[in-house]
């Protein structure tokens, strides 16, 4: 248990942001499952549209300390790779 003055506003400080940063990794997560869903059905326009949502989602929680940028980064490439190869089998 803190002692300190300090170090009782750090707990609570830290309870807050674990709250606030939890949330925003579920968003992220929910906009994700949506994207994969929405790749598994086929469906390219639901997909692209997801896709877009996804990448706002992911660019904002990255502008933040919830998430490092190259995370975000590496999520969006992935999940770009998998709704690229959708689009080329549906062309294809």
């Amino acid at each position: 248990m803190a002692h300190s003055l300090s170090a009782k506003k750090r707990v609570r400080q830290n309870d807050k942001r674990r709250v606030i940063n939890r949330a925003r990794k579920s968003q992220v997560k929910t906009q994700v499952k949506r994207l994969e869903a929405a790749l598994s059905e086929g469906n390219v326009e639901a997909a692209n549209a997801q896709f877009q949502a996804v990448v706002k989602k992911l660019d904002k929680v990255a502008s933040t300390s919830t998430m490092h940028k190259n995370t975000a980064a590496r999520k969006k490439s992935r999940l770009a790779k998998r709704l690229n190869a959708l689009k080329a089998k549906k062309v294809g």
